[in-house]
């Protein structure tokens, strides 16, 4: 702690210094935990739409796929509605699967 400033030639460095390191702690407990958890809401809303993006993507490389794979074996029509059949039926299964595994909230 500083002492009297008539006796102590280092009076201001060390105020200055304490000051410094208070002003530098609050900062580490306040803006930087702000800075952070803002960077991670940005980074992880920016991941979740490219997910869906990419999801999206997915899907309908998956389709044209699948309705080029059916076309060698039926007319171009028969070959879209077996695709959207499949991979709708895929996606319902998935989604069944995944819903009986949830859990009910307890009331």
């Amino acid at each position: 702690m500083p002492g009297n400033p008539l006796t102590d030639p280092n009076w201001a460095t060390d105020v200055a210094d304490l000051v410094e390191t208070k002003v530098q702690r609050f900062r580490e407990l306040t803006t930087d935990r702000i800075v952070m958890l803002t960077r991670a809401v940005v980074f992880g809303l920016l991941a979740m739409i490219l997910g869906v993006a990419l999801l999206i993507l997915l899907l309908i490389g998956t389709t044209r796929a699948l309705q080029a794979l059916l076309g060698l074996g039926v007319s171009d029509p028969a070959s879209v509605y077996l695709s959207y059949l499949l991979l709708g039926g895929l996606l319902c299964i998935i989604g069944a699967l995944l819903m009986r595994k949830r859990h009910e909230p307890v009331s």
